[in-house]
């Protein structure tokens, strides 16, 4: 039996247009104004709404073994979450440590969401150290369908990787076409600066912000950018926090450095005077690079409407209030991470879109098309047009309501963002014609996920050279 969404407005990246959408066998089939359907057919009622394509969060943390403990959320409550906020595929890092074996850590991460994820997924693969055996195991990782990396310029001796391993590392992604994700920072600045700070006694999380500073964040851009250009590889910087990472990566930008930028929910909403607060107030926003000084929040809002800023994402990696308390004496044993899987959309929306003047198709490009078109999912996934997936979510601009810990189906004790109001949010969600959400509530089937795998390609390159040849 085919679904038939009728009556709203299709808002994608390029476009915006009153029209039906019939879908069969998963995916879109016909769009159009009254549309004739079988008999039988399920009718969802989009009028007064607006239709987006699936949003796509293109760097979360679901199992994660980290700082002596693990991320709270499984597969399952993730990706209900997820889609109750109008995200119908993340794509999840991979990140076994330094110790750990890659293509062990690789099947560990997949078996984990197979059959337990109700969205699509797909990985980017971690690469935490760089040895005799990790060329092959890379190339296995991508012929199973995994064509991205991540790398990290942070937590030394743990994830992440020298500068040899970088460029060996980027080296392999240049020859196999595979997109590079990176944390930037500088691993030896941010430890000697955290042994000084502990040293003097300035133990609580209002230090962990000055002991990887914004300085320390934009040297890690600008060394990852010249990496990238003496190699060749495609780039992403992951979660970039303030305006001279930024900077960096412009610069980097229009010297023709195939760089793309991420930037993450909280640091749009969020400054450093949330982590500054007493006890364990404080060190529930602990995240890594740290939230920053409010001048850097226009800054981003700024690029992202400009298209500096690439993409949105998350970086969710939730950790309750009690494993907070693991760094109760000491910043730097708190666990890094905020939820935010479940409220990017609406936040986004409100104090973008609603009130920030971001355009409606930067939104849906940075929320959702950009990551599809980078890692491999376009146009399978983040756009809506005939043959693709019918990941569809259907939004009611009309919706009023608060962020609250008390009604978030994250697995976790606290809200980062508790009490932000949000004007909109999702009325029905769709994963490939399957309505799995219908106003804030779970529907669907718990299992229907499933891995996403990507082909090494030229699209990121592709969208690098046009953004080039613009910039000229």
């Amino acid at each position: 039996m085919g679904l038939l969404i009728r009556g709203g407005e299709i808002v994608t990246a390029e476009s915006r247009s009153r029209a039906d959408i019939f879908i069969e066998d998963e995916t879109i089939s016909r769009i159009g104004l009254n549309l004739d359907v079988p008999a039988g057919t399920e009718i969802i009622d989009a009028g007064g709404k607006l239709i987006f394509p699936g949003f796509i969060d293109p760097h979360v943390h679901i199992h994660l073994p980290f700082m002596a403990t693990f991320a709270k959320d499984t597969h399952a409550t993730a990706s209900k979450a997820a889609l109750i906020g109008g995200t119908t595929t993340f794509i999840e890092m991979v990140c076994p440590s330094r110790n750990e074996d890659a293509l062990e850590g690789y099947n560990v991460w997949k078996q984990k969401a197979e059959g337990n994820s109700a969205c699509d997924y797909a990985f980017h693969m971690a690469v935490t150290r760089y040895d005799a055996t990790t060329e092959a195991q890379l190339r296995e990782i991508v012929a199973d369908g995994t064509a991205s990396f991540k790398i990290f310029l942070a937590y030394k001796n743990f994830f992440g990787v020298t500068d040899e391993e970088m460029f060996n590392t980027l080296t392999l992604a240049a020859s196999l076409g595979v997109i590079t994700t990176a944390h930037c920072e500088n691993a030896e600045l941010v430890g000697q600066l955290q042994q000084l700070l502990i040293a003097e006694g300035k133990t609580g999380p209002e230090w962990h912000e000055p002991s990887r500073p914004e300085a320390v964040e934009a040297e890690g851009t600008s060394r990852f950018a010249t990496f990238l250009e003496q190699t060749g590889a495609t780039g992403y910087v992951v979660h970039l926090s303030c305006a001279p990472a930024l900077r960096a990566a412009v610069e980097a930008k229009m010297r023709g450095v195939k760089l793309f930028v991420e930037s993450v929910l909280p640091h749009f909403l969020l400054d450093k005077t949330y982590a500054e607060r007493a006890g364990v107030e404080g060190m529930k926003h602990i995240m890594s690079p740290p939230l920053r000084d409010k001048r850097n929040l226009p800054v981003l809002w700024t690029a992202l409407k400009a298209g500096l800023i690439d993409t949105v994402g998350t970086d969710h990696c939730p950790f309750d209030t009690e494993q907070k308390l693991l760094g109760a004496q000491a910043f730097t044993q708190i666990p890094n991470g905020i939820p935010g899987l479940e409220d990017r959309v609406n936040l986004i929306y409100t104090y973008g879109v609603k009130r920030g003047g971001l355009d409606l198709h930067r939104f849906v490009d940075a929320l959702s098309t950009r990551a599809a078109k980078l890692f491999g999912l376009f146009p399978r996934k983040g756009t809506i047009a005939v043959g693709s997936d019918a990941d569809l979510v259907v939004y009611d601009t009309e919706y009023r309501g608060t962020i609250s810990a008390a009604t978030q189906h994250t697995n976790n004790d606290y809200n980062g963002f508790e009490g932000f109001a949000i004007e909109g949010r999702p009325s029905v969600v769709t994963v490939r014609g399957k309505a799995q959400v219908r106003d804030g509530v779970f529907v669907g089937e718990p299992g229907r996920g499933r891995m996403i795998r990507r082909k090494p390609h030229s699209a990121a390159h592709q969208v690098a050279q046009q953004e080039v040849a613009h910039a000229r």
